[in-house]
Formats: structure tokens, C-alpha cells, sequence
């Protein structure tokens, strides 16, 4: 974990060497046994990810955690030692898909662990919960329906609000959740269709009706801007329209089901000008005594998970650029990742001098830019902690004089004091 607390480039994915005395080769043959071995297995390398879930849920939460989840493309198109890549979209789009669930405070939407994790693959989906192939892949929203199954069971000392974006738009698993008594909060679209004040109508129209409340000044890229929240307790009664097909591709026929209880949260995001810049749908079934103002900023807590591909590709790790040749292999290296991203969600979530000085050094070790709205981000914090780590170990390896007389001769007059202090050595 220490290896992949590390931001790379994509010219160079693979494991960083740590300064322990050993060649930067022995590491990388070390990382590819270790991947390689059977009795190392998705299952136990998440286990670390959920042994202190109870404390990480109990420090960090309020009334409630989130579980929030979303799917990402892996895109591993010109990589053509990886036979076990699949099409996922056009025909260039070739690779692996994520399917992850975050936990997330409801304090402040502060990250806390992955706890499940898929990798879809042409031959079948690796699970973190459990160590074998599973041989047939499932519609999105069927497999998490069992995933949220799987985390309820865990028992994470809060109830759970499971987060989902507007692909969860599917009135089947919302009668499926609520029967299963699970707390969901999803982003619907503005045609979706709802019973209000005894008529049926879309979502879009009983926006229209209802009173707006001004909650809280937002920033919307980067331009001051007004957050506006209108509620309505409305009942589902449309039948679910399953994407499954029969056996002659014909889709299937519409199921009816119970009326569905649910509140519609508009938010309203408006300019200084009062233009409107976006609007949200969301429907819930968490109850009333949460009020509307703290059900969208919810839902803005999904976002995390977003940062956190983010920080897994492009600002991190650089996961689309990795060269492990089977997906496997792939999703073992990818929950090594995520343990040190776990890592850097506990710095950023402490408070306090020394965790601020701490949190300050290790951007500055980094030697990263960022913005000064935001100075400490999460990037430049697992960038800094590779480096210290690396700074410890050569400090086992080499005297301080030792490596003063080695930047001296790197780069003469720069460290003067070095031929001072050990003149033998340049």
C-alpha cells in the first residue's frame, strides 16, 4: 500500500520502488507474484477495507452514512495483451468496467472507504466480496439491488442511504428497495411521471407549483450563485417497465405494482442575475423529519465518488494506464489503490494544529500547485506521502552528510555545505 500511495504518469503506471535497498526491478517482480498468487484474493484484499468500518462509520457520522454508487468505464483500448478486455460501448471503447459503492459522512460528505467493488470483465465480474468469477454479468441496477442487499447485512452502525444518479430512474427496484426497507435517494428526470395532489403529472410540471426557498449560497464554476429548494410529497403509481428482453428480443411486458410513497426535492441553482444555471429532480423515500435543504445537499455528497475515479485515474494513479495483462490481477492492484486512498480520507478528515502542519508538509513535499481557495487536496496529499515515505527509507540507507555530498556533486554550488561538512566524499 505504501508503493501505491503515489500519484503517477501515464509513461509510468507501474509500482513505484520504495528506497528499502532492494532494486527498483525486485519490486516490480515482488508486485507481479504477489498478483499472480492464488491464495490472494479480491476478497481478502478488501478485507482490510472493511475491518474498521464500525469506527470509521461511528467517528464520522451523525444519523446516517451514505452509500453512494456509480460505474466507470475503464478504457484500455490499445492495450492488446489484455485478452479479457470487452466492448463496452462504440467499438473503440474497449477495456473493463468499475462498479464501486463509496461510504460517506453525513457530517460533511467527507469519503470514508470503498466497501464493495466490482471489475467487469469479457469472461465474467470479479467481486470484492467474494473470491470467485462470477460468470454472467447482470443489468446495472439488478447487481447493485444485491450489493445494497450485501451491505446492510454489514452492519455499519448507522442506517444506510443509498445514492444513486439518475440511472437509477427505475420505479421496479424502487418498489423493490422500500419493501426491502432501504433508505435511497436517486436523481429522476424532469418527464418521469407522479401522482400529485390526486393527478397524475411529470415532474417537471409540479415544479411548477410548488414554493421555492432560498437554503444556502453555492458555488457554481467558479461564479457566486443561489441555491432554491421546492418539496412535494408525491405517490408512485406507474408500472415498471423492465429493459429486460424474452427470449424472441422483445422487451417485456410493463409490471404493476403497489403505490410508492416518496418526496420530490427540486433544487434550483440561479445566478446573481436570477437565471436559472441547473435544476435537480431528486426522489427519496428518507423520512419527512429530514428536511428538503439537506436531502440536495445529500445528493451534492455524490460527487465524491466522481473525485474518487478521479483520483484512481487521471490525478492519481493512473489506473487506465496500468499493464497487468489480466483483469484480475488488474482488480487486485486497483483495491491496493484503494487502501491508500482510504489512507488519504483519514488525513484530510483530521482536524487540529498538527494534522493541518502535517497535511501542509505533505503538499508542499508533493511540490504540487493548487488553487488557494483550495491548498490541501487529495492528490497532493497521496503524492506527498510516497515521498515521505521514500524520505524515511533512504534516511535508513544514507547518512544526511552522504546526501549532502551527493546533491553537491548532482548540481556544484547549489549545496555548498556538503564539501564543508565531508570533502572526502565529493
Amino acid at each position: 500500500m505504501a508503493a501505491h500511495s503515489n500519484c503517477t504518469t501515464n509513461l509510468a503506471a507501474g509500482v513505484k520502488a520504495l528506497f528499502d535497498g532492494n532494486q527498483t526491478a525486485a519490486h516490480a517482480q515482488a508486485l507481479w507474484r504477489f498478483l499472480a498468487n492464488d491464495a490472494v484474493t479480491p476478497e481478502g484484499l478488501a478485507a482490510p477495507l472493511l475491518a474498521h468500518r464500525h469506527a470509521m462509520v461511528k467517528e464520522a457520522c451523525d444519523a446516517y452514512a451514505f452509500s453512494i454508487h456509480d460505474w466507470s468505464r475503464i478504457n484500455y483500448r490499445t492495450h492488446q495483451g489484455k485478452r479479457d478486455r470487452k466492448q463496452l460501448t462504440h467499438e473503440t471503447d474497449v477495456g473493463y468496467e468499475l462498479q464501486s459503492s463509496l461510504l460517506v459522512s453525513d457530517r460533511d460528505g467527507a469519503p470514508l472507504v470503498a466497501p464493495a467493488q466490482n471489475w467487469v470483465t469479457a469472461e465474467g465480474v470479479w467481486q470484492s466480496r467474494c473470491s470467485g468469477l462470477v460468470r454472467e454479468e447482470q443489468a446495472h441496477l439488478d447487481e447493485l439491488t444485491e450489493r445494497m442487499a450485501w451491505l446492510e447485512r454489514q452492519g455499519f452502525g448507522r442506517p444506510l442511504v443509498h445514492v444513486i444518479d439518475r440511472e437509477a430512474d427505475s420505479v421496479g427496484h424502487w418498489r423493490q428497495w422500500s419493501e426491502a426497507g432501504q433508505l435511497w435517494l436517486v436523481r429522476i428526470k424532469g418527464g418521469s411521471t407522479l401522482r400529485f395532489q390526486d393527478r397524475r403529472c411529470k415532474a417537471e410540471d409540479v415544479a411548477q407549483s410548488l414554493e421555492f426557498q432560498r437554503v444556502r449560497e453555492v458555488n457554481c464554476d467558479g461564479k457566486a450563485a443561489e441555491q432554491w429548494i421546492g418539496c412535494a410529497e408525491v405517490v408512485i403509481t406507474r408500472p415498471a417497465r423492465p429493459k429486460q428482453k424474452d427470449a424472441d428480443g422483445r422487451r417485456q411486458a410493463p409490471v404493476p405494482g403497489p403505490p410508492l410513497a416518496a418526496r420530490l426535492v427540486v433544487s434550483r441553482i440561479l445566478d446573481e442575475q436570477g437565471r436559472l444555471v441547473a435544476e435537480w429532480y431528486l426522489l427519496t423515500n428518507v423520512p419527512s423529519e429530514v428536511e428538503g435543504d439537506r436531502i440536495a445537499l445529500w445528493y451534492y455528497y455524490r460527487w465524491q465518488i466522481e473525485s474518487y475515479f478521479k483520483l484512481l485515474k487521471e490525478a492519481g494513479h493512473q489506473l487506465e494506464s496500468w499493464e497487468q495483462e489480466t483483469g484480475l490481477a488488474l482488480f487486485k492492484r486497483l483495491l491496493i489503490a484503494s487502501q491508500s486512498c482510504v489512507l488519504v480520507w483519514r488525513l484530510l478528515r483530521e482536524q487540529g494544529e498538527w494534522p493541518q502542519r502535517t497535511k501542509e508538509f505533505l503538499v508542499r513535499l508533493s511540490g504540487r500547485q493548487t488553487k488557494r481557495s483550495r491548498p490541501i487536496t487529495a492528490s497532493a496529499v497521496l503524492d506527498g506521502l510516497f515521498k515521505l515515505f521514500t524520505l524515511l527509507e533512504t534516511l535508513h540507507e544514507y547518512s544526511v552528510e552522504e546526501l549532502r555530498a551527493f546533491a553537491d556533486f548532482a548540481f556544484p554550488r547549489r549545496f555548498p555545505s556538503a564539501q564543508e561538512d565531508s570533502p572526502e566524499l565529493v
